[in-house]
């Protein structure tokens, strides 16, 4: 009996290393797995998942931007500060501090949340608000928001010139009170 006690400790050894070396292949395979899905993820959908939540955003020449993250669209978020509003093209954002680690894949977006810059811009425009546009080149123009184009933004100054501000030219809108 002392033999079949032999063999069966042998088979049990080698299950149990058999076992054990499928345990690692499927955590590296699922290690895999979780990077290579992890580079689907958008900067937008991060943002997505962080709506509602207090954010700061680094923008060039404007530093840090702070608010709570009111909306998020197709390339573009609304930023709620105490005392004005940002649209900030994500294109434009250098860092992102308080995001969520969760994130919102576009298929679960809502259409309203699908819509991109020209439909914010839009708002303002109906609106006929006055904004103060931050350019990639660090210049500030203070304007009313006249017309919104396929990729650029016509703006008026208070002497009445008109500006046209190619969105890639764009770095952020910020809210002014009338």
């Amino acid at each position: 009996m002392s033999w079949e006690h032999d063999l069966f400790a042998l088979f049990d050894d080698l299950e149990g290393q058999a076992a054990a070396a499928w345990e690692a292949d499927r955590e590296a395979e699922l290690a895999d797995r979780a990077r290579t899905e992890y580079g689907a993820v958008t900067l937008a959908s991060r943002l997505m998942a962080s709506r509602g939540h207090e954010v700061s955003l680094d923008v060039p020449h404007l530093g840090r931007v702070e608010g709570r993250l009111a909306r998020v669209g197709e390339g573009w978020c609304l930023l709620s500060g105490a005392a004005q509003d940002w649209i900030v093209p994500l294109r434009a954002v250098t860092a992102v501090r308080g995001a969520s680690g969760r994130s919102v894949p576009e298929l679960a977006w809502s259409p309203v949340d699908r819509l991109g810059l020209r439909a914010a811009l839009r708002r303002l425009a109906d609106a006929e608000a006055r904004c103060l546009l931050h350019l990639a080149d660090g210049t500030r123009h203070e304007a009313y928001v006249v017309r919104v184009g396929a990729d650029f933004l016509e703006v008026r100054d208070s002497a009445g010139t008109t500006l046209l501000v190619p969105y890639a030219g764009l770095v952020a809108v910020q809210s002014r009170d009338d």
